[in-house]
C-alpha cells in the first residue's frame, strides 16, 4: 500500500520527530528518525523534494518505483514529488542507518527563479540505481552546505532568511550536478560497459526486421532495456560522446542506410522502407540534414 505525505510535518510525525523549525524546509538526521522493523515494509509518495545523503549500517534495500538497490556505501540520492519510494529490510533487525535528509517544499520556491531551475537537473528523474557516489571530500563539502542550511532555518527569520536559504540549496545543487559529471567520467568500467551494450543493442536492432516493421527504436524503449533512466543515458553519452541518445539512435540509421547506398542496388525507395520510412522523401530529407547530401548524390560519389 503506498502513503501519500503532504507536508514536511506530517514526515517528521510518521518517523516519529519532533515539529520541523520551518515549515517548509528541514533537515532531519536519519539516525534520529524511527527506524523501520522487517514487517514494515512502506512505500510512499512525498509531495515535496528529497535530497539525502544516507549510509545504511546492517543488510536493507532501498526500494524505488519498482526497483531496489542494495547499499553498501553511503549514497546521495534525489526524489522529486510524486515519486514512490520506501525502505525495505533484510534482516529480522531494524534498518539501521545514519546521514541526513534535506526536505524542500514546492510553495517554499514559490516565486523564485529556483522554483523553474529545479526542474531541470536530471538527477531528480534518476532512479536510485543511478545514484551518486560521493568521495570524503565531496561528501564534507555538501556537508557543509547542509549545516549552513539548517544553522539559517533555526536562527531569527527575517526578509533575508528566504533568499540565503534559497541560495544555500542552488549552491547544493550545483555542486551535486558537478560531482555527477565527475561520477560519469570516473566510474569508467560500468559507464563504457553501458555503452558497449548500447551498440550491441542498436546493432542487433538494425540488423533485424524490426527497423522496417517498427520503425526507430524510441529512447524509452532503449533505455528500459538496458535498465537504466531515460534522463541518465541521455546525460552519460552526453558527457562521454557529446551526443544524446537519439542522436545516437540517428548516426545508427544514417550509418546503416550509407551501408545500403553504397554495397547495394536497391532504389532509394526500397532502402527507405527497409529504413522504416514510409515514404523516399521523408528518408531523403532525413538524409539531406544529417550528411549534407542526398541519398543519391551519395551513391554517386562511390561511382
Amino acid at each position: 500500500m503506498v502513503k501519500r505525505v503532504k507536508t514536511i510535518d506530517e514526515f517528521h510525525r510518521l518517523r516519529g520527530l519532533s515539529k520541523p523549525e520551518h515549515p517548509l524546509i528541514s533537515v532531519v538526521k536519519v539516525q534520529n528518525a524511527r527506524h523501520l522493523h522487517t514487517d514494515e515494509t512502506e512505500l510512499l509518495v512525498l509531495d515535496f523534494y528529497v535530497i539525502a545523503l544516507k549510509r545504511v549500517l546492517n543488510k536493507s534495500r532501498l526500494k524505488y518505483g519498482q526497483q531496489e538497490y542494495d547499499f553498501n556505501e553511503g549514497i546521495m540520492s534525489f526524489i522529486s514529488p510524486n515519486q514512490v519510494f520506501g525502505i525495505v529490510a533484510d534482516s529480522k533487525q531494524e534498518v539501521k542507518q545514519s546521514g541526513w535528509v534535506l526536505l524542500i517544499h514546492p510553495d517554499f520556491l514559490w516565486h523564485t527563479p529556483l522554483a523553474n531551475t529545479i526542474r531541470t537537473y536530471d538527477f531528480f528523474d534518476y532512479s536510485v540505481t543511478e545514484a551518486l557516489f560521493l568521495s570524503e571530500k565531496e561528501e564534507l563539502t555538501i556537508l557543509g552546505i547542509i549545516e549552513a542550511i539548517q544553522r539559517e532555518y533555526q536562527s531569527t527569520i527575517d526578509t533575508f532568511s528566504q533568499d540565503i536559504l534559497i541560495a544555500h540549496v542552488e549552491t547544493l545543487l550545483r555542486y551535486a550536478d558537478r560531482f555527477y559529471h565527475r561520477q560519469f567520467l570516473t566510474r569508467r568500467k560500468a559507464n563504457h560497459q553501458i555503452l558497449q551494450s548500447l551498440e550491441t543493442l542498436l546493432t542487433a536492432y538494425f540488423d533485424s526486421d524490426d527497423l522496417s516493421i517498427k520503425g526507430l527504436p524510441s529512447v524509452q524503449s532503449i533505455s528500459g532495456q538496458l535498465n537504466v533512466s531515460v534522463s541518465y543515458l541521455s546525460r552519460l553519452l552526453k558527457t562521454l560522446t557529446g551526443q544524446t541518445t537519439q542522436q545516437h539512435i540517428h548516426d545508427k540509421l544514417i550509418e546503416k542506410a550509407k551501408e545500403k547506398l553504397s554495397t547495394t542496388e536497391l532504389s532509394v525507395s526500397e532502402i527507405a522502407y527497409e529504413l522504416g520510412f514510409g515514404h523516399s522523401q521523408s528518408f531523403s530529407k532525413f538524409f539531406k540534414t544529417k550528411t549534407a547530401q542526398s541519398p543519391l548524390a551519395f551513391r554517386q560519389s562511390f561511382n
